[in-house]
Formats: structure tokens, C-alpha cells, sequence
């Protein structure tokens, strides 16, 4: 075994270890709940543009877009465009140390507001994105991504739009199948099912009703995906625990 090899088993040990401590767990979970009022996720940026994530979420995609080089990353939610910026680097980063030369990212948003369009369109990682504009969950633009993703050979998918249950679960349902063995679906927001009853008053989701249960429905009936837990369990602060789906089947 290589000293790297080596290093790696330690660290998966030591990481399951950590995400079975009570203690460390529920600590992490009381820290998410007094940041989420404070907008925590809403401070930070990637290469100029608002990204809306926790920091602890871009480095396990950072290495989730390594591991599975993909040709395509494709994304329900655009907002400020910080994610599409995030993605398309993490994807000149690959190229440039000889993965896929043209691989590309597709955004799908309901809204884009002509000033984040504008920002992103101006951004030197542009040369890389596409965006459509539309519901993620009406059939006619999910055949436009559909034939959109029909020559790439590997494919991740990014959900991260409305987090209702029924919107999520048809997400799953209409694109799912973009995703091969050893890829990966990546559902964020599922953290709604842990937070406080009252953690978002305005908004049309909660407890019971959020990408999580959408997840677990998903997964009673497909076997084709498994929750990386040990993505969570090394993250410990995540927006998306339950939502780091591999692919482990066509």
C-alpha cells in the first residue's frame, strides 16, 4: 500500500468515526441552526459572483468534479450565477491538467434576472456555460436539456431550485437518468428536514415537505443511486445531508 493509499484509509476511518459522534453531530447542527438566520450562506463568492453555499459544500464538489470528470454539469438554479462560475472553473481547472478540453455547464432557472444574465455573459468562465430559461419541471425545457446532455458521455446533475417535495421529486424523475455509474446526482436544501419548524416562514417548504423527503422517496423506488455518507460524514456542516447521491449502477 502507498503511503497515500495509507493516508486515505485513515482518513475514511477517522471520517466515519466523526459522523457517529453524537456529540460532534448535534454541535454541528445547533451551530447551522444560529448561523441560518444570520444568512450564512449568502457571504460568500467564487471568482466575483455570489455563490450561496456553504464553503464546506464547494470543496466536496471541487472534489466530486474531479473524481468524476465530467463532459457536462447541469444545474437547476441560477440566482447571482456563482454556482455556474464555480462549475465551469472547477471544469478548466480538469482541462487544464488534461481532462475533458470541452466540457460544459447548463444552467436552468425560472427566472433570470437580466443583471445576473448580464454579470454571467461578461464572466471569463462564460466560454463554458449555457443557460435556458424556464420551469425545471415542465416537459418541454426538460427535453431541451435532455437533448441538450444526449452526446455527453458523463454527466453530473445539480439540484438547487425550488425546494418543495413535489418539485424536487419530478426533478429526480426528469432527470435522473443523465447520470451514469460512478457520477453523481447532488440534491442541496435537504438540511430543510433538520432545521427548526419555524426556520423559513415565507417560503413554500419545511419539515415534511423539502428536497429530503423528495430523496427518500426517490430512493425506495431506484436503485440506482446510494447516499455517500461519508461525503456528509467528513463535511459535518452541509446544506445537503442525504443529498450526495453516486450513481452506482446504469
Amino acid at each position: 500500500m502507498s503511503v497515500y493509499d495509507k493516508f486515505k484509509q485513515e482518513c475514511a476511518e477517522e471520517v466515519a468515526i466523526q459522523g457517529k459522534d453524537p456529540l460532534l453531530t448535534r454541535a454541528s447542527h445547533e451551530w447551522m441552526n444560529l448561523a441560518n438566520p444570520r444568512k450564512y450562506s449568502y457571504h460568500f463568492e467564487w471568482l466575483g459572483r455570489p455563490i450561496i453555499q456553504y464553503p464546506q459544500d464547494m470543496v466536496a464538489m471541487q472534489e466530486i468534479i474531479w473524481t468524476v470528470q465530467p463532459d457536462l454539469i447541469f444545474e437547476t438554479g441560477i440566482a447571482h450565477g456563482g454556482s455556474l462560475i464555480f462549475s465551469a472553473a472547477m471544469l478548466e481547472l480538469n482541462a487544464a491538467c488534461g481532462g475533458p478540453q470541452n466540457a460544459e455547464v447548463l444552467g436552468l432557472d425560472i427566472d433570470i434576472r437580466a443583471h445576473n444574465r448580464e454579470a454571467i455573459e461578461k464572466h471569463p468562465m462564460f466560454k463554458r456555460i449555457t443557460m435556458l430559461e424556464g420551469s425545471s419541471i415542465d416537459e418541454d425545457v426538460a427535453a431541451k436539456v435532455l437533448k441538450f446532455a444526449e452526446d455527453k458521455k458523463r454527466v453530473l446533475v445539480i439540484l438547487d431550485s425550488n425546494h418543495t417535495h413535489a418539485h424536487v421529486a419530478k426533478e429526480l424523475e426528469l432527470y435522473s437518468s443523465l447520470v451514469k455509474a460512478g457520477s453523481y446526482l447532488v440534491v442541496f436544501d435537504t438540511v430543510i428536514e433538520d432545521m427548526p419548524e419555524d426556520a423559513f416562514p415565507d417560503r413554500p417548504w419545511g419539515k415534511g415537505d423539502n428536497p429530503k423527503t423528495a430523496v427518500w422517496e426517490f430512493l425506495k423506488s431506484n436503485d440506482r443511486f446510494e447516499i455517500s455518507r461519508e461525503i456528509q460524514d467528513k463535511l459535518l456542516l452541509t446544506v445537503a445531508p442525504d443529498g450526495y447521491l453516486k450513481c452506482v449502477k446504469n
